[in-house]
């Protein structure tokens, strides 16, 4: 029923459907970048408040804790509240934290603004993904991969202009660029529907207590500190029995149940650490063997994530025509070769590792438009923003997953033997390329558990059609 009363309330011309996906790519991809421009940054805050490491660290560590929660509880709130109201008081919140970011006094009120721009950017990635469900269903393949594209350029783009930006000005004009949001607002209450508030009511204490475990598990990844991680595991226990005995619990047990959701979620979980550890590790990689300037570093990555931008415009189409599966499988094959290539020229110039990358960046928006697609499929309407939500965590989860992984692998790396035989090199170069071998290896794991899973499954489903169909011709 809600279902057939968003489309009806949804009657648009085709010129103000473009204009709506137009502001959801900016509003997209001003969120994707505010979690990395800042990054090339730290350096320079930390100088500028003369802070250690480990201080200036909130400024990312912060900005991701709330920016994951926030794609999950923004999520839920979708399927109770209209998109319009919360998608307007996020976009009010990011810009609140960059007017507050740019005239921080202190380093404090740097860190909150940081929170606060988090705050706002979590309701926009989780609002954006579930309108193509919501309004457009029969074009929610094509409008997905125009928005993974949009998040494919905005994660390339952002180290780029991040570094521009505090290198020209200041770091802090990179709180005052992301104002530049507040121009898209009023066009968004233009264009989105009115709708009226839905059954249901926010679990309060179900949210707190995903909160403070998601949060607890993000502080051990980056400081590895056990008590951070029996604390988590003791709270997000307590969630799970919260939500088996909650009347309107945050997220429905039943949803564990819908086996292509799980399978999705994990694969799309291993998926993207494999990319966002890629990209983590290539900065690194140029900056320890070849030598190359914040700047520099950027311009490698900048043709990349312009392919992947152009790339994902067209990837909802191959999604809507051969299947999510089958893209699927694609952009899995596309992830292999990128990290077996990126571990075999390792050594070699600059623009070379730029065009090896670029295959990365192009499975990117195809991985993303096929596990959303996979997602939005399987989920009624009344779910689909906490089932999105829940996505989009577990993506951004597997961002700092995969850094802290490599962050601890390279700081006990040793020098060994390369597991590339096509590698001659000694040094810290035989290290990087054992790192990307070792997410080749990984990315044979997820796709062959991706593949026979789904074959299991659609064998399920067929012995049931095989089953059904006496029973039928029986009663007819």
């Amino acid at each position: 029923m809600n279902n057939n009363i968003s489309k009806k309330q949804y009657i648009i011309s085709e010129s103000e459907k473009k204009k709506l996906i137009s502001l959801l790519c900016i509003l997209l991809l001003f969120s994707i970048m505010n979690s990395t421009m800042f990054m090339v940054s730290v350096p320079d805050i930390a100088f500028y408040f003369d802070l250690l490491p480990s201080q200036v660290s909130w400024v990312v560590t912060g900005y991701i804790i709330l920016y994951s929660i926030g794609a999950l509880l923004y999520g839920k709130l979708g399927d109770i509240f209209p998109i319009k109201n919360l998608l307007t008081f996020g976009i009010a919140l990011f810009v609140l934290g960059s007017i507050f970011g740019f005239f921080s006094p202190n380093y404090l009120m740097v860190v909150i603004s940081r929170m606060i721009q988090a705050c706002g950017a979590a309701a926009i990635i989780a609002i954006v993904f579930v309108i193509p469900s919501r309004y457009f269903p029969h074009e929610k393949g094509q409008m997905l991969g125009i928005l993974s594209s949009a998040m494919a350029f905005g994660a390339g783009l952002g180290p780029v202009l991040g570094g521009f930006i505090a290198g020209f000005l200041d770091w802090h004009y990179i709180f005052l660029f992301s104002f530049v949001v507040v121009l898209t607002l009023p066009f968004i209450r233009v264009l989105l529907p009115k709708e009226e508030k839905k059954s249901g009511k926010p679990d309060v204490i179900g949210a707190i207590l995903m909160a403070a475990g998601v949060a607890l598990f993000i502080l051990f990844i980056t400081t590895f500190n056990w008590i951070y991680f029996l604390l988590s595991t003791l709270i997000i226990g307590s969630f799970f029995w919260w939500i088996f005995h909650y009347k309107h619990p945050l997220i429905l047990p039943e949803m564990f149940k819908n086996k292509v959701f799980r399978l999705t979620v994990l694969t799309s979980f291993f998926g993207t650490l494999i990319m966002f550890s890629n990209l983590f590790i290539l900065p690194l990689l140029l900056r320890e063997v070849h030598s190359l300037s914040t700047i520099q570093i950027g311009l490698v990555l900048f043709p990349g994530a312009i392919l992947g931008a152009f790339v994902g415009r067209v990837a909802g189409g191959f999604t809507d025509r051969f299947g999510s599966h089958s893209v699927g499988y694609f952009a899995i094959t596309l992830i292999l070769i990128g990290s077996f290539l990126l571990s075999s020229f390792v050594g070699f110039a600059p623009w070379i590792i730029s065009l090896i990358f670029s295959i990365n960046f192009i499975a990117f928006p195809i991985f993303q438009t096929s596990m959303a697609n996979l997602i939005s499929s399987v989920l009624p309407d009344d779910q689909m923003g906490v089932g999105m939500g829940i996505y989009n965590l577990g993506n951004l989860l597997s961002g700092a997953v995969g850094g802290a992984i490599i962050g601890r692998i390279l700081d006990y790396s040793f020098i060994g033997i390369s597991l590339n035989p096509f590698i001659e090199s000694i040094g810290i170069v035989v290290v990087y390329s054992n790192i990307f071998v070792g997410m080749a290896l990984l990315t044979i794991f997820i796709g062959l558990y991706f593949y026979l899973s789904n074959r299991k499954h659609q064998m399920l489903l067929l012995r049931d059609d095989v089953q059904f169909e006496p029973i039928s011709y029986k009663n007819d």
